[in-house]
């Protein structure tokens, strides 16, 4: 029987590997490690080239098919190995274990998701007994940013899944995540015109100062009753101190509970129209991740999930959460279960640490919902 220390030494390498989702060189180190693990199980890999300055991606079935319905559709699991954090970024050690804690780059989010994933096929790979449904695994090399290369097959994968499982790390105390909210991602663009901030101040129009005013609109659209959140994370702009700015750049994350608010405020986002006439403003983006809307599908694989929980010895709560993932692709027209990783706290923190305490329950959940879905 596997334990914990087991999980732990084959987790080591896949987080050491720093894999920050900008160098694709690096994200490729890690796939190749997690390729070489999945091919000396006995699974079939496809490793598709990464596009647009992106890592590779992995897509691994099982060495086992159903035999009852030719083509029957399956279990989709969804992990990531790309991450955050530039390299470097934990100057004390990229896999540091201190009683039941390690921390480490992606450790929670999520490199333990997927390798738990991993030994979980590994030991039902292992057993006489396989379960009733194939089962398709993907890696992905482009979460963190979007899934802008990785989307498309996961959609795909989606139209062959009966069921899907999502890796990403347990929310509070190891609840699964059973909806999200929608997610965008926007960029704004003011142009005004360049002067000598002493010489000739009165002949510039400031592009940061139209930015200024277009953020205080944008962040007055937050309704905390409705669910709606809109947050400019970046900016920059401007040339030197003693030039007035002719060109401004920002960043806006929206965050919605459904797909009607998700147009609404799409459609006002692209409708910004400068407050001064004589200064351009541009708006390009729109919705990344679609709502996770809880369907009676998802429900339902929820309630089987919390009942294998039970038997294993531990009580299972969904929770509701604003942040992504690509679940949310597939969610509406499969059920879905996210949060299925370990447990843990600091997700894209250098406090970033899952407990070892959570890896053998964890394991053996994905084990068991493999093994008994139907």
């Amino acid at each position: 029987m596997v334990t914990a220390q087991d999980i732990l030494d084959g987790l080591r390498p896949w987080v050491e590997c720093e894999s920050p989702t900008s160098d694709a060189e690096a994200v490729n180190k890690v796939m190749s490690l997690a390729e070489h693990d999945w091919k000396k199980i006995g699974f079939e890999v496809e490793r598709i080239p990464g596009k647009d300055g992106f890592g590779d991606h992995l897509s691994i079935k099982t060495n086992w098919r159903s035999d009852s319905v030719k083509n029957e559709k399956g279990i989709l699991i969804l992990s990531h190995l790309d991450t955050v954090h530039p390299h470097g970024s934990f100057e004390q050690g990229c896999f540091l274990i201190d009683e039941d804690t390690v921390t480490g780059p992606g450790i929670l989010d999520m490199k333990g998701g997927a390798y738990i994933a991993f030994i979980a096929l590994k030991l039902i790979s292992q057993g006489k007994k396989k379960p009733k449904l194939p089962v398709h695994i993907l890696f992905t090399s482009d979460e963190e940013v979007g899934s802008p290369t990785s989307r498309s097959l996961i959609e795909a994968a989606g139209n062959s899944a009966k069921y899907v499982l999502v890796t990403e790390p347990a929310r509070s105390d190891g609840k699964i995540v059973t909806s999200r909210r929608g997610v965008g991602r926007f960029k704004i663009i003011t142009r005004g015109r360049a002067a000598h901030a002493g010489v000739s101040h009165f002949d510039g129009k400031s592009a940061i100062k139209e930015m200024a005013k277009q953020i205080l609109v944008i962040e007055a659209m937050t309704d905390y009753e409705r669910g709606l959140t809109l947050n400019v994370g970046k900016i920059k702009g401007g040339s030197a101190d003693n030039t007035v700015p002719d060109y401004c750049e920002a960043t806006i994350d929206l965050r919605v509970e459904n797909s009607q608010i998700a147009d609404e405020i799409s459609n006002k986002l692209m409708s910004l129209k400068s407050l001064d006439l004589d200064i351009n403003v541009e708006v390009s983006g729109g919705i990344n991740r679609p709502p996770f809307i809880r369907t009676k599908g998802g429900k339902d694989l929820f309630e089987h999930a919390k009942l294998l929980a039970s038997e294993i010895g531990f009580d299972l709560e969904g929770i509701h959460t604003g942040g992504g993932s690509d679940g949310s692709f597939l969610a509406k027209d499969v059920p879905t279960l996210d949060g299925l990783g370990v447990d843990g706290v600091g997700p894209h923190t250098l406090n970033e640490h899952m407990f070892v305490a959570s890896l053998l329950p964890r394991m053996t959940l994905l084990k068991r919902l493999i093994e008994t879905l139907n």
